[in-house]
């Protein structure tokens, strides 16, 4: 009976310990993925030519015609929180490529011989997706307040955006490394990342309002991540940005479905090495 009671204080202490352990192994993993896109940062730079594109060719023109109703705003200034989610997205949606190219090197074996908890593997490498998102913002942010976007530079907003960007482009990450799991080939993947982009992004509401799109584009858009990823970036990048849905709402959404992937992956990602 004296031995057994200081049992419980030791247990809870380890369960502590393991918390905190699978933590830091998930912050190391995501610290190594960055250190990678430090040394290399070309990527970034070909992943922000398209939106920038966008917002300097498609932004300008029909912010002349005037054909798409945006009520208080300019089309540019309702397209530029829509042209970042779309830099987000692909960004993040040929994230698994690399994941194969790390099965391919041996990488994933050595990472699953590791004593780190899978699940800590695969939330590193969303946390290091969702820095990618980051430098995304940031041209941006540049290139709409230079042409006349009315942005809101506040310290809060600007604070929510930047969780916002790390949640959505982490969020696609995870399903882009979800995808690399079922598929395990570059040539598959890059067909399937393909195939994804164009309806996520054209399925929601980037360029256009929800109210102008037939009934059941409208449907499959309220089940698009990518919308409620817009709706909350358009709110708070904007000084006269309004939520359709709510804020908590678009936050939720995105939490929930990274949780989820996460599960998911973290069940699939061992499958990469066989």
């Amino acid at each position: 009976m004296t031995s057994a009671a200081p049992a419980a204080p030791r247990a809870a202490s380890g369960s502590r310990g393991g918390v905190a352990g699978s933590l830091n192994r998930t912050l190391a993993i995501a610290e190594v993925e960055v250190r990678k896109l430090i040394r290399d940062p070309t990527e970034l730079v070909t992943r922000a030519v398209q939106p920038v594109l966008w917002l300097l060719v498609f932004g300008q023109v029909f912010s002349r015609t005037h054909a798409i109703p945006t009520g208080e705003l300019s089309y540019l200034e309702f397209m530029a929180p829509g042209v970042l989610a779309q830099g987000v997205l692909f960004a993040a949606i040929f994230y698994g490529i690399a994941i194969i190219w790390e099965r391919d090197l041996g990488i994933v074996h050595k990472l699953l011989a590791s004593p780190a908890p899978r699940s800590s593997l695969v939330l590193g490498k969303a946390l290091a997706a969702g820095v990618r998102g980051l430098p995304q913002a940031l041209i941006i942010y540049l290139l709409a307040g230079w042409l006349g976007v009315r942005l809101d530079f506040g310290p809060v907003a600007l604070a929510e955006v930047a969780l916002l960007v790390l949640l959505g482009s982490a969020t696609f990450a995870t399903f882009s490394l979800v995808v690399a799991c079922l598929v395990k080939t570059r040539e598959r993947f890059m067909g399937i990342g393909q195939l994804l982009t164009m309806p996520l992004f054209f399925a929601s509401n980037a360029i256009y309002p929800l109210d102008l799109m037939p009934r059941w584009l409208r449907l499959i858009a309220h089940g698009n991540p990518l919308t409620y990823l817009v709706d909350g970036l358009r709110t708070l990048m904007l000084q006269h940005g309004e939520s359709g849905f709510g804020l908590g709402t678009d936050y939720l959404v995105e939490l929930v479905l990274l949780a989820a992937l996460v599960l998911v992956a973290a069940r699939l990602y061992p499958g990469l090495a066989r």
